[in-house]
């Protein structure tokens, strides 16, 4: 999926929100966790400050890099946890600083410099690889799991629909 502009990416930020939120029964049962790959100056931070508008979040959305996590309550059994590992020197900071319990039940995780938590990361259910391409930038999925595949297809007919308009 190619994103010429800023605003293609608010736009792709707001399908996942509405793709998440069609599969809220499913989040609350067993969490949700995406994997964001993507250089510096990718869009990661900007795909989930997106998505987090369109899920309901008000108020100033931070950048995880310098804190590792940012956390965001939803109506309706829902959390989101933000982490930025950038920072990290090895996989066992993320077992030290406890952040293996955010990913449960009625979680949502975004996760960019995941390689830095290396196989201490629990498994990802989507990642979405996002690749600078011109002014704008190419997203690719991959969905290693049901919920995932799930969610992608929701997100590709809101994708396709609000195309049309």
């Amino acid at each position: 999926m190619f994103l010429p502009t800023a605003e293609d990416t608010d736009r792709l930020g707001a399908a996942l929100a509405c793709a998440l939120d069609q599969n809220r029964s499913a989040i609350v049962r067993s969490g949700f966790n995406i994997r964001l790959e993507g250089n510096l100056g990718a869009g990661k931070t900007s795909l989930t400050r997106a998505t987090l508008r369109s899920l309901g979040v008000t108020g100033r959305i931070k950048s995880p890099t310098f804190t590792l996590l940012e956390t965001y309550p939803l109506d309706g059994g829902l959390e989101v946890f933000h982490f930025d590992f950038y920072r990290f020197e090895s996989p066992e900071e993320f077992l030290d600083a406890g952040f293996r319990d955010n990913f449960a039940p009625g979680h949502i995780t975004f996760v960019e410099w995941s390689e830095k938590a290396g196989e201490c990361l629990p498994d990802a259910d989507l990642i979405m690889t996002l690749t600078p391409e011109g002014d704008g930038r190419r997203v690719t999925f991959v969905t290693p799991t049901n919920l995932g595949a799930n969610v992608l297809s929701a997100l590709n007919k809101e994708w396709t629909s609000h195309a049309e308009l």
